[in-house]
């Protein structure tokens, strides 16, 4: 087992039969190329496992005790389509409607078929595990369900709210990675990981969303002040090993701040230049969750501020 100041991240490949094998052996490999030349390669251990099936995923967080969960794979709808290769377009579009509810990863049952788990029994095995599990990144087409469930539970989860091209699930994962190796925050590692899709010169950067625990932003920043105030109210423990925790962690809100400022100027100009409905209103809900991150990140550090 990994000691307790490294990091596990466990790389979980759902890859039922008749799906391609080879994307996420690139993903794979890539990441931990990655990791391995990260400036923090010490704190990681990268455990991966294949073929994963539901039971298989229990065991392996059992095993690996990990702190990030990811999961590689092909949505639903690819598997159908890589099974009923003859079918007409016309079924196939068909299908795919008929499915909508159930998009997500797939995964590959004991008797070999597709098997889909219900987000709700996702949610419910990440419960148990909510004490080590800090964030699950959910990177293949059409897990947002899934991730929004998941996110009672965990503090980050990640997915993909459509449809997305290997090549940006790519260049999403090695920005994550890349941005976590640097000793990066989870959310500024999203955000690089959207970036790195946009510099890829792919439109796809809107695809990935970030979901945190159900509890809304400004609970969790009442609570972070409560606990601070806490500390800082009892002088017993406001030493200087607490004062330089205090600092360190509103330079990291700051930091924060100001890449989520300018990921939505970024957002509010392309938004003016967009002319499809669809496009501003998925522009619009993304602007409003940045700008209440904005301010509850104002509130958060106004709360630091007090309490100094």
């Amino acid at each position: 087992m990994a000691e307790s100041s490294v990091l596990t991240i466990l790389f979980l490949a759902a890859n039922p039969v008749g799906s391609s094998q080879s994307r996420l052996e690139q993903e794979a490999r890539d990441i931990s190329d990655g990791l391995l030349r990260a400036r923090h390669r010490d704190r990681f251990n990268f455990e991966q496992r294949w073929a994963v099936r539901p039971r298989d995923i229990q065991l392996a967080l059992l095993e690996c005790n990990p702190q990030i969960v990811h999961f590689a794979g092909h949505r639903k709808q690819d598997n159908i389509l890589e099974q009923k290769g003859t079918i007409t377009q016309e079924l196939v579009t068909a299908t795919e409607t008929e499915i909508e509810p159930e998009e997500g990863l797939v995964f590959e049952d004991d008797t070999g078929h597709i098997h889909l788990i219900p987000a709700n029994a996702l949610a419910d095995l990440f419960k148990l595990f909510s004490d080590r599990v800090n964030c699950v990144l959910l990177n293949g087409c059409y897990t947002e369900v899934q991730a929004k469930v998941i996110a009672q539970h965990i503090p980050y989860v990640i997915g993909m709210k459509q449809s997305i091209t290997d090549k940006a699930a790519l260049d999403f994962a090695l920005g994550f990675y890349d941005a976590l190796g640097s000793g990066r925050s989870m959310e500024f590692a999203y955000h690089l990981g959207c970036s790195a899709i946009q510099m890829a010169g792919l439109s796809e950067h809107l695809t990935p969303i970030l979901y945190k625990k159900t509890e809304s932003d400004s609970i969790s920043v009442q609570n972070d002040s409560s606990r601070l105030n806490a500390v800082l109210l009892d002088g017993t423990t406001q030493n200087v090993s607490s004062k330089r925790h205090i600092q360190e962690k509103r330079e990291d809100l700051e930091e924060e701040y100001e890449n989520i400022r300018k990921k939505l100027k970024f957002l509010k100009k392309e938004w003016n230049i967009k002319t499809d409905s669809e496009a501003k209103y998925e522009l619009t809900q993304r602007i409003e969750q940045y700008e209440e991150q904005l301010q509850n990140i104002e509130e958060l550090l106004d709360s630091y501020e007090s309490g100094t």
